[in-house]
């Protein structure tokens, strides 16, 4: 029988905490079984195991990062929704290091396209692109080099890993005008 008092969401939420303490890999059953001072078997009618419990943690920060993300965006176009999107991609990256950890595990597809927040990612993410009139396959392209340019960006941010005086931010400031250029300047796709 459950415990009285956890719930799915409950525990969830401890892992988000848990996850910003003490780095991502660190949230374990025992661990938050611990926090909520029961036994493992406690938590197991509501999370069938670890990778549930780190695929629900992910599927709330993602939830989370595309929240902050659209009101960052909302009424914008241009460069001004890329640098919003920016801005609020790594803020949240780096306010909640372990959550943002979360968001970069591989996630089940079927479980993918059950999950509004991830729906709705792509839906904001392509929708901030529209104004680079981009197609397909430039506009996956693009989505990647978004992607792997925030995060890049953070994760050594993060780490510590820019060692030069110049200000982190004005770097980062500098990367986001350069991949509005990159975006404006799109290397088409010829016509099939």
């Amino acid at each position: 029988m459950a415990r009285v008092g956890l719930t799915v969401e409950r525990l969830v939420a401890a892992a988000a905490e848990m996850a910003d303490e003490a780095g991502f890999d660190h949230v374990s059953i025992s661990a938050l079984a611990r926090r909520f001072g029961v036994k493992d078997a406690s938590l197991y009618s509501h999370v069938r195991n670890l990778q549930d419990l780190r695929t629900r943690l992910a599927l709330h920060a993602g939830g989370e990062l595309i929240d902050r993300i659209a009101a960052a965006v909302a009424g914008r176009a241009g460069k001004e929704a890329l640098t919003a999107f920016a801005a609020a991609y790594r803020e949240y990256a780096l306010e909640h290091p372990g959550r943002y950890a979360a968001t970069q595990i591989r996630i089940d597809p079927a479980l993918v396209a059950d999950s509004p927040a991830l729906r709705r990612t792509g839906e904001i993410t392509y929708g901030m692109l529209r104004a680079y009139d981009l197609a397909e396959p430039d506009l996956t392209d693009a989505v990647r080099l978004l992607r792997s340019t925030f995060h890049g960006y953070c994760v050594l941010e993060s780490a510590g890993g820019f060692g030069a005086d110049r200000d982190v931010r004005a770097s980062w400031d500098k990367a986001v005008d350069a991949l509005h250029i990159a975006l404006e300047h799109w290397p088409r796709e010829p016509s099939a």
